[in-house]
């Protein structure tokens, strides 16, 4: 079964319906405890979906439950602030995902009587759903007849059929969707589908795979091409960009100054201190970041002390940030009602949901 183009042939039906027998037969016995599958609500499997993207399962569990405690039904999600939800989400990173997601709620309760869709383009309409969070929801929830394809099953059926060019281009997903829609079950779609993404995420994994454990191995073409290791083809390697970018810690009394970060702004709708880029570190001079300050913020102030710096990485940035306070501030904070700035207790900055680095200041000033 050669698989290196589009038009190759997808498997015969004898060769499907084994292996549709064996992994179900697999996930039966290894199906981990995972606290969204406890039942087949689609609000919960929806939120774990969500959460799931592009963040490790052990991240997510603590998460989710806590998130599933606070908003334990869509109504509850849609009559929340939106500053709850994202306090709530602080640490999983990708906000957009958080703000999607409450939107997405109000839309279920204005347009659907506050019940989570069962239409298949209902669900693939609301903000934030794609055509796999779409496929999950409904085939896990509804057992729809839905083919899904993210990360661990693209891996798992580029290595099935020796798919050797890149899966995530146009003709290398075309072909992928086309196999996941072809080895659909007709009866238990919710297990066959999970049983997929349990196997690419627990035995064929991106490296040191677990072949001698997969209870697909004799049907796995990349296997008997000795070509595992190989597939799927290597992404190109991220171009980072160098930034250097500075916090200043505005004090008053027990206050500190925060801003709210704007729309399409980098951690939109989270809270941050005052800060911006500096074009490179022989720009860290004192009287340059203070006139940075006053025109963000409408306060003068001498810059002190450097408190901390911090490295990290912003999605193709790779950031040095520079935390400094400001001392002696006066003047009338500048209004902005795109970007508010709000005094905030040093005791109270845990009920702000904070950037990641944000936070990271606020432990250093609680100590």
């Amino acid at each position: 079964m050669d698989a290196s183009a589009s038009s190759s042939p997808l498997p015969d039906a004898p060769w499907r319906r084994k292996f549709q027998r064996q992994i179900l037969a697999w996930y039966a016995g290894a199906a981990r405890h995972l606290p969204w599958r406890e039942n087949r609500d689609p609000y919960r499997i929806w939120i774990s979906e969500i959460m799931l993207q592009q963040t490790q399962v052990a991240t997510v569990r603590g998460y989710f439950q806590r998130f599933i405690a606070a908003f334990p039904m869509v109504a509850d999600l849609a009559a929340a602030d939106e500053a709850e939800v994202l306090r709530l989400w602080e640490g999983l990173g990708y906000y957009r995902r958080a703000r999607q997601l409450h939107a997405a709620a109000q839309e279920i309760v204005a347009e659907h009587d506050g019940q989570f869709p069962r239409d298949f383009d209902d669900v693939l309409a609301l903000p934030g759903i794609g055509r796999y969070t779409a496929g999950a929801i409904c085939s896990i929830a509804y057992d729809a007849q839905a083919p899904i394809l993210e990360a661990n099953t693209i891996r798992l059926h580029a290595r099935l059929l020796a798919y050797r060019e890149d899966p995530t281009k146009t003709p290398g997903q075309r072909l992928l969707w086309q196999f996941a829609e072809h080895i659909l079950p007709t009866s238990d779609v919710s297990s066959f589908n999970q049983a997929l993404m349990e196997l690419g995420s627990e035995i064929c994994t991106p490296r040191n795979p677990q072949c001698d454990a997969c209870p697909v191995a004799t049907l796995c073409q990349a296997r008997q091409e000795n070509a595992v290791a190989q597939i799927p083809a290597p992404k190109k390697k991220m171009q980072y960009e160098d930034r250097v970018e500075v916090a200043i810690v505005v004090r008053r009394k027990k206050e500190v100054l925060l801003r709210q970060c704007g729309e399409g702004e980098r951690w939109a709708g989270l809270w941050d201190f005052p800060r911006f880029q500096v074009a490179s570190e022989a720009d860290l001079v004192s009287g340059q970041l203070a006139s940075q300050l006053q025109e963000r913020t409408g306060l003068s102030a001498a810059i002190g002390s450097r408190l901390t710096t911090i490295k990290h990485g912003v999605t193709r940035y790779r950031i040095t940030l520079h935390c400094h306070e400001a001392e002696r501030a006066s003047g009338r904070l500048r209004k902005d009602e795109t970007a508010p700035l709000v005094w905030a207790a040093v005791d109270q900055l845990h009920d702000f949901a904070l950037s990641t680095t944000g936070r990271k200041i606020a432990r250093l000033l609680a100590k």
